[in-house]
Parts: C-alpha cells; sequence; structure tokens
C-alpha cells in the first residue's frame, strides 16, 4: 500500500463501522444510533477538511497494488472532492432523519448495517481512479442499497427490490464485458490514461461497442430511458431517507461513469454526444410525463428524478457535440448534478415527513396535510422553485448553462438547425412540464383542503409535533443553500463548477455568462408561463375528476398514465420471465432428444452394444470381490463358531444394494441447489485466498 490514506480512509472506515453498528446494535439501540451518526459526521469533517487543504490533496492517490490482482487506486481531484463532500453531507443529513423516521420500523439494524456500507461502496466509485476499482464498489454498492428497497419485506416492496436488482446485475455483467473489451484492445484501465490512449484508435468500432456496454451499465443506475424500470417503483418503496440517497447520490454514480466515457473514451466525439442528446431528450420528456400522471407523492419525486437525469444527459451530449467550445455544457452538467441532489434531499424528506405522520402518499389522502405547516410549506416551496429553474435559485442557474450550450450548438451549427431547434423546444417544454408537477404538489398538498372535513382537522391539529427541531433546522438549512447556490454565482456557484469540469478534461474556464440579462430571463419566464398553462389547462381539467356519489364539490387527482404503457409488466417481465425462458427451453429440450436419438441410433448400427461374457448382474467388481471374500468368510464361520446361528445373508448382494443406494444419494445431493453453492462458495474462496496470496 503506497500513498494518501485518507483516501483509503474514507472508503473503508464507513464499512468497518457498519460491522461495529450492527454488533452494538444487537446489545443497545440507542448506542447504534448515536455510533452511526458519529460515523457519518467524521466522513462529512473529513471531506470538510480536504475542502480547506484543497490544494494540499489535489491530485494526491493511493495504491493497493496485490489486491485481486489488479489492484485498488483512488485519487482526489476537484469533482471527486465535490461529490464525496456532497455524498457525506446527504448520508449524514438523511442518517440524522432515520433516527426520527424509523422510529416504529422492524429491522433498523439492518437497515443502518447496509446504509453505511453504501457509504463505503459509493466513496469507492467516486474516488476511484480506474475501472477495474470503481467496477468493484459500483457492484457492492447496488447489491447493499438492494436492501433498501426491499426494507419493510412487502410484497410490492420485494417485486421493486427485485427488478431493481435484476437490472443492476445485468448491466454490471454487460458493464464487465466492456471493461474486458477496454483492457484488451487498449491495455489500460486508469481514467487518467484513458484519454491519450483512446486517442490513437479513432472511431474504431470496438470503441464503440466498449461504450455502450459500458453505457449500458451505469445507465441503469441513472435511470437512462428503457433502462429506467425499476426507478419508479424502487423509489417510492424504499424508507423516504434512502429514497433520498438513491436518487441524490446513488443515481450520479451512473452519471459520473458516463461522464468518464464521454470526456476520456470519446473526447469532444460528435456522433457520441448525439447518442447521449437522443437518450437525454427521450429521459427528460418520458420521465417529466410520468411524474405530471403520477398521484402517489414518491413516484412522482421518483419520475422527476428520472426527467432530470435527462437534463443532464443533454448537458453530456452537447459536451461531445460542440468540441473546444463545450465549456459551458461541462459546467451546466456538474452544477445540476450538485443542485439535483440538493432538490432530492429536500423533497423526499419533506415526503418523509408526511408519510411518517400520515402513513399515506397518495395526493387525494394527503391532500390539505400542510395548510398550516408554515416551515414545512417553506422548505418544499425552496426546493419547488431550484427544481423548476425559477430565477434566484441554483437550478435556474444550471438549467440556463445547459440551454445557452444548446444555443451555441445552434449558432455553429453542429447538428442541422431544425434537430437542436426540437431539442430546444423540448428542454423548456420538459421545464414547463416540471413547474405543472411541483405545483400539483404543492397545491395539493399544502393549498387545498381534504375532501374529509374530519381528516383536515386531524391534520391541522399536527401543527407543531409533526417534525423534530433537529429534521426542521436540516431541512431549513439545505432550503437556505438553493437560493445562496442561485444568487452568489460568482463567489460561490462558478467555483463548483470550476473544481469539477476537470473530470470531462475541460480545463479552460468559460466566458462570464450573464445569468440575469434579460434573455436568459425571459427564457426562465416562458418556461414559467409554459407550466402554469400545462397546470391549469391539463392537470385542473384532465387529470381532476369528480368521483361518483361524492358529496364534495373538490374533485380528486386521478392517475392519468396510461396503464398499457408499462414496460416492465408488458415488456421486461413477460421477455425475460416468460417468452425467452420459454423459446431458449423448447430449443434445449429439442437439442437434447435429437442427441439422445443420435446416440441410440449410433449404439444400435455403428457401436452396438455387446454383452460381455462375464457381465456383472449388480454391483461393481469390487462388490463383487468384496462380497465373495465375506461370503467365504461367513461360510468358514458357519462350519465352526456358529454351526447353531448360521449367517444366510448374501453379502455380494447386499453390498450391491449398500453401492446402489450410495451413488443414489451423491446423485441427490450433487443435483440439489444447497451442492452447488457450496461448490461456488468453495471455488470463490479458493480464487480469493489464491489471489490474496500471490
Amino acid at each position: 500500500m503506497e500513498g494518501n490514506m485518507m483516501l483509503l480512509f474514507l472508503v473503508m472506515f464507513p464499512m468497518a463501522g457498519a460491522l461495529i453498528s450492527y454488533i452494538i446494535g444487537r446489545k443497545s439501540k440507542r448506542i447504534r444510533d448515536s455510533f452511526v451518526q458519529i460515523v457519518c459526521v467524521v466522513v462529512f469533517m473529513a471531506f470538510i477538511f480536504i475542502l480547506i487543504n484543497y490544494k494540499d490533496y489535489n491530485n494526491t492517490s493511493f495504491a493497493w497494488n496485490n489486491f485481486c490482482g489488479l489492484g485498488l487506486h483512488f485519487t482526489f481531484d476537484g469533482f471527486r472532492i465535490i461529490q464525496g463532500a456532497l455524498t457525506s453531507f446527504l448520508w449524514l443529513a438523511t442518517i440524522l432523519f432515520s433516527k426520527e423516521y424509523l422510529k416504529e420500523n422492524r429491522n433498523r439494524n439492518r437497515y443502518y448495517l447496509f446504509t453505511l456500507l453504501t457509504l463505503g461502496a459509493t466513496m469507492g466509485v467516486f474516488l476511484s481512479s480506474d475501472l477495474f476499482t470503481l467496477f468493484i464498489f459500483f457492484e457492492m454498492m447496488s447489491f447493499t442499497s438492494f436492501v433498501w428497497v426491499a426494507h419493510d419485506e412487502k410484497k410490492e416492496s420485494i417485486r421493486a427490490a427485485e427488478t431493481y436488482l435484476a437490472i443492476s446485475v445485468l448491466g454490471g455483467l454487460v458493464m464487465l464485458m466492456g471493461i474486458f473489451l477496454l483492457y484488451q484492445r487498449i491495455g489500460t484501465l486508469e481514467i487518467s490514461r484513458l484519454l491519450s490512449e483512446c486517442a490513437n484508435y479513432g472511431d474504431e468500432p470496438i470503441l464503440y461497442v466498449i461504450a455502450f456496454c459500458l453505457l449500458f451499465g451505469f445507465g441503469a443506475k441513472a435511470g437512462v430511458f428503457l433502462l429506467h424500470v425499476w426507478m419508479p417503483n424502487a423509489y417510492t418503496y424504499a424508507p423516504a431517507p434512502a429514497s433520498a440517497l438513491l436518487s441524490g447520490i446513488l443515481s450520479k454514480t451512473g452519471i459520473y461513469g458516463i461522464m468518464i466515457i464521454s470526456g476520456s473514451i470519446f473526447y469532444r466525439n460528435a456522433s457520441w454526444g448525439g447518442v447521449l442528446l437522443t437518450f437525454g431528450v427521450l429521459t427528460m420528456v418520458w420521465g417529466a410525463l410520468m411524474a405530471l400522471a403520477s398521484t402517489n407523492l414518491k413516484r412522482i419525486l421518483a419520475c422527476s428524478s428520472m426527467s432530470q437525469m435527462g437534463f443532464i444527459l443533454i448537458g453530456l451530449g452537447m459536451v461531445g457535440l460542440l468540441g473546444q467550445e463545450n465549456t459551458i455544457a461541462a459546467r451546466g452538467t456538474i452544477l445540476h448534478m450538485v443542485n439535483h441532489s440538493l432538490f432530492k434531499l429536500i423533497l423526499f424528506m419533506v415526503a418523509g415527513v408526511i408519510f411518517m405522520n400520515t402513513g399515506k402518499l397518495n395526493l387525494n389522502e394527503i391532500r390539505g396535510y400542510g395548510r398550516n405547516k408554515h416551515i414545512l410549506k417553506a422548505i418544499f416551496l425552496s426546493a419547488a422553485f431550484g427544481i423548476s429553474g425559477v430565477p434566484l435559485f441554483n437550478g435556474y442557474v444550471s438549467k440556463t448553462l445547459i440551454h445557452e450550450s444548446i444555443k451555441e450548438g445552434m449558432k455553429l451549427g453542429v447538428l442541422d438547425g431544425n434537430t437542436l431547434q426540437s431539442v430546444e423546444y423540448l428542454f423548456i417544454i420538459s421545464g414547463g412540464l416540471t413547474v405543472a408537477y411541483m405545483s400539483k404538489l404543492f397545491i395539493a398538498v399544502f393549498i387545498e383542503k381534504n375532501s374529509d372535513n374530519h381528516v383536515q382537522c386531524e391534520y391541522d391539529s399536527m401543527k407543531r409535533k409533526y417534525m423534530t427541531k433537529k429534521t426542521a433546522v436540516i431541512l431549513s438549512l439545505v432550503a437556505g443553500i438553493l437560493p445562496v447556490l442561485g444568487c452568489m454565482t460568482t463567489v460561490v456557484t462558478d467555483k463548483i463548477a470550476d473544481m469539477g469540469q476537470g473530470i470531462m478534461n475541460v480545463q479552460v474556464r468559460s466566458e462570464k455568462v450573464e445569468y440575469f440579462n434579460a434573455q436568459n430571463l425571459k427564457g426562465g419566464m416562458v418556461t414559467i408561463l409554459i407550466g402554469i398553462t400545462i397546470y391549469v389547462g391539463i392537470v385542473r381539467i384532465w387529470m381532476m375528476k369528480s368521483q361518483k356519489n361524492q358529496k364534495s364539490q373538490i374533485k380528486d387527482y386521478v392517475e392519468s398514465w396510461p396503464k398499457w404503457i408499462n414496460l416492465e409488466n408488458y415488456i421486461y417481465r413477460p421477455i425475460f420471465l416468460k417468452i425467452l425462458p420459454f423459446i431458449f427451453g423448447v430449443i434445449s429440450r429439442a437439442l437434447d432428444c435429437l442427441l439422445d436419438e443420435i446416440i441410440v441410433f449410433l449404439r444400435k448400427t455403428v457401436y452396438q452394444d455387446l454383452k460381455f461374457v462375464a457381465e456383472i448382474e449388480e454391483g461393481t467388481k469390487l462388490t463383487l470381490i468384496l462380497g465373495s471374500l465375506m461370503n467365504k468368510v461367513v461360510g468358514i464361520l458357519n462350519k465352526t463358531l456358529r454351526k447353531k446361528y448360521p449367517i444366510e445373508e448374501d453379502y455380494i448382494h447386499r453390498l450391491a444394494v449398500m453401492h446402489d443406494i450410495f451413488i443414489e444419494n451423491n446423485h441427490v445431493i450433487a443435483r440439489s441447489l444447497s451442492f452447488g453453492l457450496l461448490l461456488a462458495c468453495i471455488g470463490f474462496v479458493t480464487t480469493l485466498l489464491y489471489l490474496l496470496w500471490w
């Protein structure tokens, strides 16, 4: 081991803390809760120290060269430090909230164990300096975070967790294939060397195969269109603090991987930029439409996360398309990643507060919950303004940069004018859809009254005791950060972009952007007006209906997303769980029968069965020899010591029967799942010991 030990500490300390917390939790839940919080505080304070001493830590690295052959390698740079600090902050905030949120839940010890394991794995992903290290911790993160989704062990949660794990494993396998191909072709997995090494291969087709394999793996975690099917249900059924981390941090690990492809393997590649732009537009629009049509609070936020990933992918696409002029696009992408993490921390924690007090998430049932809860209302409104791109809030800054990059592309003619013009229109409309579904949430929860007066009275009586002071302070602090990032662009926001843009090999500082000039403010206002129009003209008219026999004049929100547009239920599960297993089963049975017929034919013709003269009727030669010897011994005993009570058993037959029973038992064991798992574990442990020793 050599290098900066702080890197290894930030990865391994939370994992060690996870095991210790589990042991403590078996004895004392109170001490365990405090210990978990201390672990998160230590990691967060470590990153604060690193930020303060940024110059001393920037570009330092750590290597464990003999680990698993290729070794583990970590490094610090501007982007990794920003993302690590943001990750540690979100983890600390959600851990502090988890104590309140999970106070009535089962399996809290398990939850904290896997939460800290996931923290260590996530740090491993962001701090990795090569793709092998990244892959190890990326897969570890998928398996540990899977437990979040299945936490309450209900049927719906288990199903959502299965889908999440299946897509994560499939994505990981495809990603691993891409890593193997990259190493075979380029000869290195070190991220800092990929740019120079891949430049020698130009636009070779093999690089596109590698890039699409990596995109599949990373895109599955980021919720890219067609790989997003796990996201709505996983975010909905996971505990609210875990949903905040899934949306705010874990989805960014996928974006981080796509950044590596765009900034190193396909640096300034217009073709690759066009691919990402296409997926970005589809993800952005599809997620926004799903969010607008949903009536479950957490599902709306989940679909919103998918849509915001689309905005980020558009920024990454423009990084490739703009070539040397891609600085604005890169900065907008970095900032929207940071901003989205803060949005979703607030929004999912507010959803957690509501669910914690009502046990419900349907808009019709929680309607009116926040009418007289002014602190919660202000907190939610800050995040809603931020994610909607309202001027003076942080989302406006990052969306303005991405929008400016689209306009820059139109000016430079990187694609035909109509294509980028269409992308700009969809970008603005999707921003309007964001305003519309956030307005839908805010008005339903904080403005309207519940259709049941008795329920509304219960909600109003929760005015003071609906969340602890600790939770209120955390949410207020984060909500206050959003306008600071939106207003103090030169002092804070631009410096974050300066530190982070190097991950995409963008070193040049862009020209100063006038965020609040008339043209950019006009664009923001157009987006808001489109959102208001969609809300009034579509949500209030088409997506709300009066129910039969309803005495109240208040209309209910209805689930407007068509049930047949469900990729998981109508495409993925039927194809991968029914159609493909049936087809391959038929093919396998046909080949098996064909092989049997060929063998029978050969035995009856070319290789005819021959009956041996001395063919053994039962058992084996060994049982025959041993049985014969035993029969002779018994014969001698019967004539001497056992004349009165002779032994009349045939030991040749007895040993043959015992042999047959032994063979049958071995077949049963060998065919069992337990035996297979035992052999797999023995093989895995043997391989691991070999790698660690040699």
